[in-house]
């Protein structure tokens, strides 16, 4: 299969005030006003975090949008209606939890995970409109808004003529790697490598996603902590 990339990181926060205060204080930059999710009750603000290495890749601060609520009895994505992960950013701030990889066939990716036993979800066409147009893309969700394997196992999707990235401007802020750590390490390694996601750290220990950024000031190391 065609490689998988790192598409973008994605940052809870129990508002987008707060998520854009974590911004400016741990990333030293500003985040660009995003936009809302109508099917899943959120919304958003963009960063682009791009380099050669991960020509595509931006930030992602997601959070509720009330009082919109998700449509067709859905839960939120991301885990963001799970008691653990709203309490936590809630209490004590936005974190990274999760990731989402770019992929090139996005039912060919679903099928190969299927065959590893992974139920990545249903495939979802979503749009959003932006104030440079609209935005179409293809993503795996489930029905229960879960992430999978403690948000370490990425979020699928398959963008269409237009990405977000290629749009934002430059935030001082680059991503400089990404890594995984999860009990179930050997099934995560076999799922990367079906994608044809390469370059990427899994060890097996305490499940954490972690990704290194270069800043404005000194560099970041991000952790969801197994949250």
């Amino acid at each position: 299969m065609t490689a998988a990339r790192i598409d973008h990181l994605v940052i809870g926060a129990d508002t987008l005030a707060q998520g854009a205060a974590w911004s400016r204080k741990t990333l030293g930059a500003e985040p660009n006003p995003g936009g809302q999710h109508p099917l899943m009750g959120t919304h958003n603000q963009l960063m682009r975090i791009a380099t050669v290495d991960f020509p595509c890749a931006y930030l992602e601060i997601i959070a509720h949008n009330p009082p919109a609520q998700p449509q067709d009895g859905r839960a939120r994505w991301f885990d963001l209606d799970q008691p653990a992960v709203k309490s936590a950013l809630r209490d004590e701030g936005p974190r990274l939890i999760h990731w989402v990889v770019k992929v090139p066939d996005l039912r060919t990716a679903v099928d190969a995970w299927a065959k590893l036993g992974i139920d990545r979800g249903e495939i979802v066409e979503a749009s959003r409109m932006t104030p440079r147009g609209l935005l179409q893309w293809q993503i795996t969700i489930r029905r229960d808004g879960q992430r999978l394997l403690d948000g370490c196992l990425p979020t699928l999707i398959q963008w269409g003529e237009t990405h977000p990235a290629h749009s934002l401007p430059e935030s001082g802020v680059t991503l400089r790697g990404a890594g995984v750590r999860h009990p179930q390490a050997a099934l995560l390694a076999k799922a990367f490598e079906a994608i044809g996601l390469e370059s990427l750290a899994v060890k097996e220990g305490p499940a954490n996603l972690c990704a290194a950024l270069n800043t404005p000031g000194e560099p970041v190391r991000l952790q969801s902590k197994g949250l």
